[in-house]
């Protein structure tokens, strides 16, 4: 046997130990790219886009005319993707009722996926901040929108076009480095 013939043959069996390790290599790869992603950050077709067209009814036993399409506009808003069992959606309310009370934000809310009477008794409990509430129950709706879960709050125009989606739970840093400078830019346009 030459050298070279017993180089190949070496190469040869040297490939199941390089396989797994080259295989191992690539996946790690792929996973640290993942971790340098902003998980908050998910692509929505909205964005800079009209908001759909959209009719919701009120909860059942809250005195309004339910929230639709026809409520967007005027002013910059906010639209907040809220229910009752979602635990985020708790932790983030008071700053949804400083925005409405404190800030005169003008706040509507769609209620995703909930029983009417646990949705009024959260709002009974914790404060109604909404101008209007939709009740979503099928979650038809939150589709529309590309909800992908609750909470989820948008900012939309005074066109009724969807400028900012934020996806899970705001906090006050997002209040304030982001939702009210761009509401502020958008009274001024």
């Amino acid at each position: 046997m030459t050298a070279t013939t017993e180089s190949a043959a070496a190469n040869r069996r040297m490939w199941p130990y390089l396989l797994p390790v080259l295989v191992f290599v690539v996946i790690g790869a792929f996973l640290a790219y993942g971790l340098t992603r902003d998980p908050t950050v998910l692509p929505s077709a909205l964005l800079d886009r009209p908001a759909p067209e959209f009719e919701l009814p009120p909860i059942p036993g809250r005195d309004d005319h339910g929230f639709s399409r026809a409520d967007l506009g005027g002013e910059p808003m906010l639209v907040n993707v809220w229910a009752s069992w979602c635990v985020p959606c708790r932790a983030e309310h008071p700053l949804i009722m400083r925005l409405a009370r404190e800030e005169g934000i003008t706040v509507n809310g769609l209620n995703y996926k909930d029983r009417a009477e646990d949705a009024l008794a959260w709002l009974a409990e914790l404060g109604d901040p909404f101008t209007y509430v939709g009740w979503d129950f099928k979650g038809r709706v939150g589709i529309e929108w590309g909800v992908y879960g609750v909470p989820e709050t948008f900012v939309v125009d005074g066109d009724g076009r969807i400028v900012y989606k934020q996806v899970g739970q705001m906090t006050p840093r997002v209040v304030n480095e982001v939702i009210l400078p761009l509401i502020e830019k958008l009274k001024k346009q």
